[in-house]
C-alpha cells in the first residue's frame, strides 16, 4: 500500500528489500549488480493491490567484514530521479543510516518533561543538541585516535560563536 501511494503521488523513494517470497530469494542470492522489474501483489480491505517497482541489487565484496567473506547482496526499492545505478541506491540508503542515528541518539539525551510550553520545551531540544556536539567535540579531540588522512580542523573561535 505504501508503494503504491508513492508512486500515485510521484514520490521519489529509496527502501531496503526484505527477502521475502521465492522470487526475491532467488534474485537476492545469484548474479551481480543490476535492476529488474519486481510485482508484488498483497490483499488488504477485500481489494487486491499490484505494485511493480525497480529493484537495484547491488554486490559488493565483504573482504572479510564481520568475518564474512564472498558476495554480499542488497536490494533496493528505488524509484528516484537521481537513482541511475544499484551503487547509487546504495549509497543514498546509506546516508538514511546517519539520520536514523541521529534521532535515536537524540531521543537518549533529552530531558522529559511533561510541560506543555513549546518554548520550555524547544529550550530542552537545544540544550540536548549542544551537549551531544561538545561530547562529539571533546571526545573528537582528546579520546580518539588520529587515522590516516589528517583530522578538518575548525578555523572559528569561541569567541566569534558566541
Amino acid at each position: 500500500k505504501c508503494l503504491t501511494l508513492l508512486q500515485a503521488h510521484n514520490h521519489a523513494y529509496v527502501m531496503p528489500i526484505v527477502r521475502w517470497g521465492q522470487t526475491i530469494k532467488q534474485e537476492l542470492s545469484e548474479g551481480w549488480s543490476r535492476v529488474i522489474q519486481h510485482d508484488m501483489t498483497a490483499k488488504l480491505d477485500g481489494h487486491s493491490w499490484t505494485v511493480e517497482f525497480p529493484v537495484y541489487i547491488d554486490c559488493t565484496y565483504q573482504n572479510g567484514r564481520y568475518d564474512e567473506h564472498g558476495v554480499a547482496r542488497h536490494g533496493y526499492a528505488a524509484d528516484a530521479p537521481f537513482i541511475d545505478s544499484p551503487r547509487d541506491a546504495r549509497y543514498h540508503y546509506a546516508k538514511r543510516f546517519g539520520i536514523e542515528a541521529s534521532y535515536r541518539l537524540s531521543e537518549q539525551s533529552i530531558a522529559t518533561t511533561s510541560t506543555q510550553n513549546p518554548v520550555v520545551r524547544l529550550l530542552y531540544v537545544v540544550v540536548s543538541l549542544l551537549l551531544q556536539n561538545v561530547w562529539r567535540y571533546l571526545h573528537w579531540e582528546y579520546v580518539a585516535t588520529p587515522r590516516r588522512g589528517g583530522r578538518r580542523l575548525w578555523k572559528w573561535s569561541f569567541k566569534e560563536f558566541i
